[in-house]
């Protein structure tokens, strides 16, 4: 008998769902091989479970995918995260193993292009206009409305996005986002209006073109700027039940727009008196340590499964008939930054697990690691993670735990 095909999961060296997507593979006994972007020397003595790819020249790695499976058949190719859902595209397609198409995935990754195709599908989005860091700041602040968002076009975790309110504000974001994007080695930038009203993180799955929605968190949090720092994540929503149909109803449309057909998405929505706004759409799961807040009932028999069981079945091609999230409400606090400088220690993380509802506190921050605020940081110091019978106590939970750790910051060091 030949090989059983395998399953490529594309992972960053920075991400930190390795070990969730890996245990998702065990779980369901699929042969797994891990792509990351950099050599390792366990490479050499596990060539079937590791391989080196080139993230940053697509063609290339495609080209080094095609060569693994020659002799190493591969199922399905699955990334975790928006730069990896490009790649992942690009290397089912070559394989001749079925995927989104590209360009669908790369509209996901480029905010100004996501704009484009949804203004033009009808789909509810804020006005924009797209400029270029070299454009004269205030210029661009005398012609724009107020309040506005500057937001890059290719970054994640809210990194370099600020609300301006005057022209006087315009010019002082656009200094802040000029250092982030300079960091990251781009120009071109969004403008566009403010929209106001509770924001919702969608979580779905696209199954040939049809939307299912696997969770619908709260943001409690108001995200009303001038930095947009992501906190507390609750789910079932407490949003009325025709609210919800509607920013479903929005997102499902978005993903059409864009071309997407089949994988996860994470959607961010806005919602007013005016309906559903779409934010982003990711052709990615839920980011960070975060997915760990969702467990599924797929009615097998078999009990809880996480969502990277899911994703895996669906990339491999595996029946899902029944998917419910399960009737438990539970959310995720991603700890704010506490403040700029160097981390010298956490204290408070035995009481703050102690917290009736709390499942887990943890701190993925290291002490001696520099802990950057937005709105140019884009790494949380930390996860608080409960459950409980509604999603206030849930949130309550989540609120009294935090409250209970302390950070020791060296503002001056290093």
């Amino acid at each position: 008998m030949g090989e059983r095909p395998r399953l490529l999961l594309l992972l960053p060296s920075t991400t930190y769902r390795a070990a969730a997507f890996v245990e998702a593979a065990r779980r369901l006994d699929v042969p797994l091989t891990v792509a990351t972007d950099h050599d390792s020397v366990f490479a050499v003595s596990r060539p079937d479970g590791l391989v080196t790819l080139d993230f940053a020249r697509r063609d290339r790695a495609v080209e080094q995918a095609r060569a693994f499976a020659a002799s190493r058949p591969v199922a399905a190719v699955v990334g975790v995260d928006d730069d990896t859902a490009v790649l992942a595209s690009a290397i089912a397609s070559g394989l001749g193993l079925p995927a989104n198409p590209i360009e669908a995935t790369l509209a996901a990754r480029d905010k100004h292009l996501q704009r484009v195709a949804m203004a033009g599908a009808g789909v509810p989005v804020p006005s924009f206009a797209l400029h270029d860091m070299t454009e004269d700041a205030p210029e661009v602040a005398r012609a724009t409305t107020y309040p506005c968002v500057l937001k890059p076009l290719c970054l994640s975790a809210s990194r370099g996005v600020i609300r301006a309110d005057t022209p006087e504000g315009f010019v002082a974001a656009h200094a802040l986002l000029a250092r982030v994007l300079g960091e990251a080695g781009a120009s071109r930038y969004l403008v566009e209006d403010f929209v106001p009203g509770p924001e919702v993180a969608l979580e779905g799955l696209l199954d040939g073109g049809e939307l299912r929605t696997l969770a619908l968190f709260d943001k409690p949090d108001p995200l009303d700027g001038p930095y947009f720092e992501e906190t507390i994540y609750v789910t079932p929503s407490r949003l009325p039940a025709a609210a919800q149909r509607a920013l479903a109803g929005c997102a499902a449309r978005a993903a059409r727009a864009l071309g997407l057909a089949s994988g996860p998405v994470h959607v961010e929505l806005r919602y007013n008196d005016r309906g559903p706004w779409l934010i982003e759409l990711g052709a990615r799961p839920i980011g960070g340590r975060c997915s760990a807040v969702l467990r599924f009932d797929l009615g097998d028999g078999a009990g809880a499964h996480s969502l990277e069981e899911l994703l895996l079945m669906h990339a491999l091609g595996l029946a899902v008939p029944a998917v419910e999230r399960e009737p438990a409400a539970a959310g995720v606090m991603m700890i704010p930054v506490p403040g700029s400088g160097v981390l010298r220690s956490v204290a408070g993380v035995d009481a703050a697990r102690s917290v009736p509802g709390v499942e887990a506190v943890a701190i993925t921050a290291h002490p001696g690691q520099r802990l950057v605020p937005p709105p140019g940081g884009a790494r949380y110091p930390g996860f608080i993670f409960a459950r409980g019978g509604s999603p206030e106590e849930v949130e309550a939970a989540l609120r009294r735990a935090h409250a209970l750790l302390r950070f020791d910051v060296a503002a001056n060091e290093g």
